[in-house]
């Protein structure tokens, strides 16, 4: 079965460009293409796709609060920003909204394809530009912060957020640490209690910055 992609972008020929590569992978499917954000949150409720790769700033709605509208009404569905910006904030506010995936505009259509493969094994995409940022504000934390996890969360807590920030799902956390799904879900509640985290997007966030977890997930 084809993956089945959304592409959002107000600028025609990144569309195009986009589109026509992407009719050379195989096993892919551009099923659509829009140049608001609010056309995006339409389509992708009609035609749900298993992909919708989005420019962060698009007008209509921003590509952020699109991709927050997306993700509520499309089970499943993993989202990959594009964006000509790459510092915290908006990285911050693309997690936050629970996209899977993060890339500037100047990576290459190569890293793209990676991107698409990563989420739909349910793991974060952030390009090799963003990882970087994401490390350079780690390291310049305080350092009075440095071990807020650690002192916050119990070793098993620590080991099921890792496993969630890797995509693992409740069944599969329950598989391998030897527990009830309801457990590891209580303990999903209670983990997002204690660090005042309150969407699955920024638990990762949180998992990388306290190295929980490698970039690459």
């Amino acid at each position: 079965m084809s993956t089945r992609i959304l592409l959002a972008d107000d600028h025609k020929m990144t569309l195009d460009g986009l589109c026509c590569l992407f009719k050379k992978q195989e096993g892919v499917e551009v099923v659509g293409m829009v140049s608001d954000g609010r056309a995006a949150v339409l389509l992708a409720g009609k035609l749900q796709p298993d992909v919708v790769i989005m420019d962060v700033h698009i007008p209509g709605w921003s590509g952020i609060d699109a991709a927050r509208q997306i993700i509520g009404k499309v089970p499943n569905v993993k989202l990959i920003v594009l964006s000509i910006y790459s510092n915290m904030h908006f990285v911050e506010d693309a997690l936050k909204a629970g996209v899977s995936g993060y890339l500037v505009k100047q990576s290459g259509f190569n890293e793209l394809v990676a991107a698409v493969e990563t989420v739909l094994k349910g793991q974060i995409y952030l390009s090799s530009k963003i990882t970087g940022i994401v490390v350079d504000s780690y390291i310049k934390r305080p350092c009075s912060e440095a071990n807020t996890l650690l002192a916050v969360l119990s070793n098993r807590q620590r080991d099921i957020m890792r496993l969630l920030a890797e995509g693992k799902s409740s069944k599969q956390i329950a598989l391998i640490i030897r527990m009830s799904v309801k457990t590891v879900d209580a303990y999903r509640r209670e983990i997002m209690r204690k660090l005042h985290i309150d969407s699955f997007a920024g638990l990762v966030k949180y998992a990388i910055r306290e190295g929980l977890t490698t970039l690459e997930h």
